[in-house]
């Protein structure tokens, strides 16, 4: 199968991934709020539930009545052609930074390993769902299976509640990704205090937010 390649975009897109407990959406939020005092326009989002549709299928299906494996990747990628679609596109296109609360990788840890779809069938079901955009920066904030569900509160939804098994296997299945892709991948130590990894996200984003300035973006 042909993957159709990616539009130009004007700006930058960054993803967080990493297990349940983590901290990315402290992190998500710690780097909307530097973007804003540097006079960047930040669109902050997650997968799923970024969009209305996405609410619906966040609830669907992380809280609603059991589907098989195909089923639940499927109504990911469905989440993430429409999120790009109608958010983040328009967004890179008139020179934002998009940062997303997970992205394809996730699909690919999960479904792909964690479910054992098959990684490679997975990431080219999101491919082909995105039209082939991939982030500028992926930050994997990386921790212990057990210490982040011991972070968690509240009733675990589907995935939280999948067994130890298949969080391990979703951890091993992000760091490969990582290692295979350093140009895109930033991982770092989720038990670092939330300061230290803001400033890490930071110092590997500002070049490319200089860059960017410079193509003419905002």
């Amino acid at each position: 199968m042909t993957t159709p390649a990616a539009e130009p975009a004007r700006g930058v897109f960054v993803s967080f991934e990493g297990g349940d407990g983590a901290g990315k959406s402290t992190q998500v939020r710690l780097l909307g709020e530097w973007l804003a005092a540097r006079g960047r326009e930040a669109v902050l989002t997650r997968e799923p539930g970024g969009t209305e549709l996405g609410r619906t299928l966040r609830d669907a299906v992380l809280h609603g009545e059991h589907v098989d494996a195909r089923t639940e990747a499927l109504l990911y990628a469905t989440d993430r052609a429409h999120h790009v679609a109608s958010l983040v596109r328009p967004a890179l296109e008139r020179g934002a930074v998009v940062v997303t609360d997970r992205y394809l990788d996730s699909s690919v840890a999960y479904q792909g390993t964690g479910r054992e779809l098959g990684a490679d069938e997975v990431e080219r079901l999101s491919l082909w769902a995105t039209g082939g955009l991939l982030p500028d920066v992926t930050v994997l904030l990386d921790l212990d299976p057990d210490v982040g569900r011991a972070r968690l509160t509240g009733s675990p939804d589907r995935l939280e509640s999948a067994g130890d098994d298949f969080h391990h296997r979703t951890r091993r299945a992000f760091l490969a990704r990582a290692a295979a892709d350093p140009a895109r991948w930033l991982v770092l130590d989720a038990t670092r205090p939330a300061d230290e990894l803001a400033h890490a996200v930071r110092e590997r984003l500002a070049p490319l937010l200089d860059a960017d300035a410079g193509r003419g973006a905002p």
